[in-house]
């Protein structure tokens, strides 16, 4: 199924007539009046990004976000913006009263008088919000996070109290740049007094007051513990012409959609939070010395350069463990995890995980670049908080049994490695989770896993009481994605290179996690796991600090492997597709090529051999053959024609087919044309008795692999093959919980 456009009005009036009652909630306290469009500014207002900005096709620009980051340059990304903001939390009434000074660089060449800014919070202020309007929408399509169900004291918001530029009051008001209701108000434009000229930089003194909604889609509190996150203005970003597809200067502010994350200008962060003295604070960035304690309240302070995002905890008695990690290139990191009481056997194994995943990312794609980590875990009930990932802070999952070979300690480990890798592919690459969440769901996933095949670490299917009679089946991250993202989703209904919210289902943005590694396993094996990985890691030094494209993956792998055309199909059916791939044997028959009686033209003349004659003729010739070639049990001097035909349905990738003859002897032909289907032959002393397409399993996006053998015998292979996808789709559940 190619894209789903539906028109937002219509999608959204029945919501507005539901939710009535929000509408009237939302007419409360009015923004301050529109003044008049300041002199300065340009009259052609800038554009928004389109609603369905997706399917990215043309390369960036060479010298896109400032051009590739050298070590010559003085600050990792090409800084942006600035945020200094002094909050203080109240963890009785669950809110967050704050202070932001912005400063904001125009890097185009117009002026700007008006500017966007996210109010993520208010998804979470009533059930007119894009967020929840969308959630009805997919109800019943699929499990998904975000589901709790909030209730009277428990809605999250963020009010403007106030916003100033250079001692001027700045107007306001709600924008919808997706088409949402108009009871959404997490796009903000804000109406400046003084137009920014191009090149020049903008101030703003912001005043907010958040109430944290109780604990959904990975922000707020529950019962002490508060994951503060997405909780501030915070402003869009200001896309130039050769910058993702950008054609002109435009706004990317998406709303907050039900499925999606974020996506934002790198920066500088510098925040202190006063919470309770028995609080314990952990952040993203470097602490800044200890806690400064005023009589009940302790101030702690982080400081951060060259990242997208903040986001903190505060809880009382927590524990904290902490470690360290060296490595080529990077500066000394500190590992931190902090943790609730129930779960300190988890701060061990996390710390573990997480070392290891900075050993492996450095090695493979680049040094890691700041000074932390921090990790933290959960408490009891309080899952939608977990998995979650920010600049050099995540939030991990928790499990009461870690230990080693379990299934519980395996996706303790994943998740941690996963959270930490999205640092890697959100963080430093900067990928842009609204539109193209498979360049870091799916990419992430997909580098988690190559790390854990690198570890020889997989899911172990079994007990404990299994293990000790000797049974201990495991299952590969890879071929896991192979089943849930492609048996799961044999006929896929977007292609992956869709935004987050033009989706059928739930169930089809969660296949972006497995689908692109199936996707990018079979380039794997079909490039070379070597030639792969040199790809990836150019991709990424190439557009670290950049913000790239699909497009721009597609180029770097197209450069490096050498075999553009290959790539290009791949991607032209699977990424920016929705094409499944079939490919099967079909039939398989074996024709003697010996005499046969019948009326042939002999010497010039015409004469008739009989049944009879020929036998008499074939057990000479055999007779003889024998003698010469004591021991061989073939046809002797004749020859079988041998027949194999395949056939596909659906997109074509290049596949080998292996034969085999009744003599143990083999051939293999590589089927690499864009035909529906081919029948190979060969001559040889013995009959075929089976054929097998794609014998080394390169193909992971094969839709079903019980179809690609036929033999002349029962083969109980087929029933194997048929329980092992069975069970690894049970366990799926486990695997599709881990990743959303």
């Amino acid at each position: 199924m190619s894209r789903i456009r539906k028109h937002p009005v219509g999608m959204w009036l029945m919501a507005l007539v539901v939710c009535l009652p929000a509408v009237a909630m939302a007419q409360q306290g009015k923004p301050v009046a529109k003044p008049a469009v300041p002199t300065s500014a340009s009259t052609t207002p800038v554009p928004f990004v389109s609603a369905h900005a997706a399917d990215f096709r043309v390369p960036s620009a060479a010298n896109a976000w400032g051009g590739p980051r050298t070590a010559a340059d003085a600050t990792l990304s090409d800084e942006v913006v600035s945020y200094t903001i002094k909050a203080t939390l109240d963890p009785d009434a669950h809110t967050v009263d704050a202070v932001e000074h912005m400063t904001w660089r125009n890097r185009s060449k117009r002026p700007i008088s008006k500017v966007y800014f996210h109010l993520y919070l208010n998804a979470f202020e009533n059930p007119g919000s894009l967020y929840f309007t969308e959630r009805r929408m997919f109800a019943g399509s699929g499990s998904s996070r975000g589901a709790a169900v909030l209730k009277k004291g428990q809605w999250g918001y963020i009010d403007l109290k106030s916003v100033v530029q250079g001692g001027q009051k700045v107007a306001w008001h709600f924008v919808h740049p997706d088409g949402g209701p108009k009871t959404d108000h997490t796009v903000v434009e804000f109406d400046l007094p003084k137009a920014i000229p191009a090149g020049g930089t903008m101030a703003l003194d912001i005043a907010f007051h958040d109430k944290l909604p109780r604990v959904v889609e990975r922000t707020g509190w529950f019962g002490k513990f508060h994951l503060v996150a997405q909780w501030f203005p915070k402003i869009g970003v200001l896309e130039l012409p050769g910058e993702r597809g950008a054609t002109q200067v435009r706004w990317n502010v998406h709303a907050f959609h039900y499925h999606s994350e974020f996506y934002a200008d790198y920066g500088n962060y510098d925040v202190t939070m006063t919470v309770p003295k028995n609080y314990i604070v952990g952040a993203v960035g470097v602490e800044q010395g200890k806690p400064a304690i005023q009589g009940n309240t302790a101030t702690w302070h982080f400081v951060q350069h060259d990242v997208e995002d903040f986001a903190w905890v505060a809880a009382p008695d927590y524990g904290r463990q902490f470690t360290t990690w060296t490595g080529p290139g990077s500066p000394k990191v500190t590992v931190e995890v902090i943790y609730p009481p129930e779960y300190k056997m988890d701060a061990q194994p996390i710390l573990e995980a997480t070392t290891k995943a900075l050993t492996y990312f450095s090695d493979t794609l680049g040094p890691y670049p700041y000074k932390t980590v921090t990790a933290v875990v959960p408490p009891y009930n309080a899952s939608e908080a977990g998995g979650m990932e920010y600049p050099t802070f995540f939030t991990a999952d928790a499990f009461t049994d870690v230990t080693p070979g379990t299934a519980s300690r395996y996706m303790l480990d994943f998740v941690t490695i996963h959270e930490f890798g999205h640092g890697y592919f959100m963080g430093i690459l900067g990928s842009n989770e609204f539109e193209e969440p498979m360049l870091d769901e799916g990419m992430n996933r997909f580098w988690d896993d190559r790390m854990l095949a690198h570890l020889h670490e997989g899911l172990h299917l079994t007990t404990p009481f299994l293990r000790w009679l000797g049974i201990d089946p495991s299952i590969t991250g890879a071929e896991m994605g192979r089943m849930i993202g492609v048996l799961g989703f044999n006929f896929p209904s977007d292609p992956l290179d869709e935004n987050s919210w033009d989706r059928m289902s739930n169930t089809s943005y969660g296949s972006v996690y497995m689908r692109t590694e199936a996707t990018m396993v079979t380039l794997q094996n079909l490039l070379g796991h070597k030639v792969m990985g040199e790809a990836i890691k150019a991709y990424y030094e190439r557009w670290k600090f950049r913000h790239p494209s699909a497009a721009d993956l597609r180029t770097v792998l197209e450069q490096v492997s050498g075999k553009p055309k290959l790539v290009d199909r791949i991607f032209d059916e699977e990424v920016y597709g929705t094409r499944r791939i079939d490919d099967r044997v079909v039939g398989m028959h074996s024709e003697w090529l010996g005499p046969r009686p019948g009326n042939f033209v002999k010497d010039g003349k015409r004469v008739t051999t009989t049944r009879a004659e020929v036998d008499k003729i074939v057990a000479a010739a055999r007779k003889a053959w024998q003698k010469a070639h004591p021991g061989n049990t073939t046809d002797g001097p004749y020859l079988w024609r041998n027949y194999v035909t395949v056939m596909r349905d659906g997109a074509a990738v290049p596949e080998t087919l292996e034969v085999t003859f009744a003599d143990g002897s083999s051939k293999t032909v590589a089927w690499t044309d864009g035909s529906r289907w081919k029948r190979f032959h060969w001559d040889t002393p013995s009959k075929v008795v089976s054929a097998q397409l794609d014998p080394e399993h390169k193909i992971m996006l094969d839709a079903n692999m019980l179809n690609n053998s036929y033999t002349v015998k029962a083969n109980p292979a087929a029933a194997h093959r048929w329980a092992a996808d069975f069970a690894s789709l049970v366990k799926s559940f486990y695997t599709f919980v881990v990743t959303l």
